[in-house]
C-alpha cells in the first residue's frame, strides 16, 4: 500500500502516526510555550481531533494538521487567559449612597479596631477571632487550645473591654 493511500481512520495507521509525532509535537509545544498549558495534555486533544476527522485528513497531511490544532489550542488558551487576567485586574465599581464624612469615620473606625486587636495578647488574640471570626463555640475553642471554658470566657471578655477601650476611647 502506498503511502498516500493509507487511511487515517485504520488503527495501525492512526498508531502509527501517533509512534511517528506524538514526541516531537510534544516537545514542539514545550519548547516553544513552556509546560504551562501542558504540552501532554494538548498533544493527547490534538489526536483526539486527528480522529475525530480522520476521514477528512489524508494520511500525508495528517502531521501538519496535528501541529496546527495543537498550536491553535494553546493560542486560543493563551487568548482566555489574558481574557481572564484583563477582567480580574478591572475591579467592579462600587457605587454607595454613604456621603464620604460617613465613609471616612467608617475607614477610621475599621483601622482602629484591627489596631486594638493587633495590641492584644497572642493567646487573647487567638481566642477572640476564632470566637468572633471563626464562629467556634468556647467549648470548641477550650478544646483546640487544651484550657478550661472559663478560661476562654475570661480572655474573649478581656479582649473585648480592651478593643472596646482603644476604639471607643472609655
Amino acid at each position: 500500500m502506498s503511502e498516500s493511500k493509507q487511511d487515517v481512520c485504520q488503527e495501525k495507521v492512526y498508531s502509527k502516526l501517533f509512534s511517528a509525532h506524538a514526541k516531537d509535537l510534544h516537545n514542539f509545544l514545550y519548547y516553544k510555550y513552556g509546560d504551562a498549558f501542558n504540552p501532554g495534555d494538548v498533544v493527547q486533544e490534538a489526536f483526539v481531533k486527528l480522529w475525530n476527522n480522520c476521514a477528512s485528513v489524508p494520511f500525508e497531511k495528517a502531521k501538519s494538521f496535528l501541529f496546527t490544532v495543537a498550536k491553535n489550542f494553546i493560542l486560543n488558551e493563551i487568548d482566555k487567559s489574558k481574557t481572564a487576567q484583563k477582567y480580574s485586574a478591572l475591579k467592579p465599581k462600587s457605587y454607595t449612597h454613604e456621603n464620604p464624612e460617613y465613609l471616612l469615620e467608617e475607614q477610621e473606625y475599621q483601622n482602629k479596631l484591627e489596631s486594638a486587636i493587633n495590641e492584644l495578647t497572642e493567646e487573647m488574640r487567638v481566642t477572640f477571632l476564632l470566637n468572633r471570626i471563626e464562629g467556634k463555640k468556647h467549648q470548641e475553642i477550650a478544646d483546640m487550645l487544651g484550657i478550661s471554658r472559663k478560661a476562654v470566657e475570661k480572655r474573649i471578655y478581656k479582649a473585648l473591654a480592651l478593643i472596646r477601650e482603644k476604639v471607643e476611647g472609655i
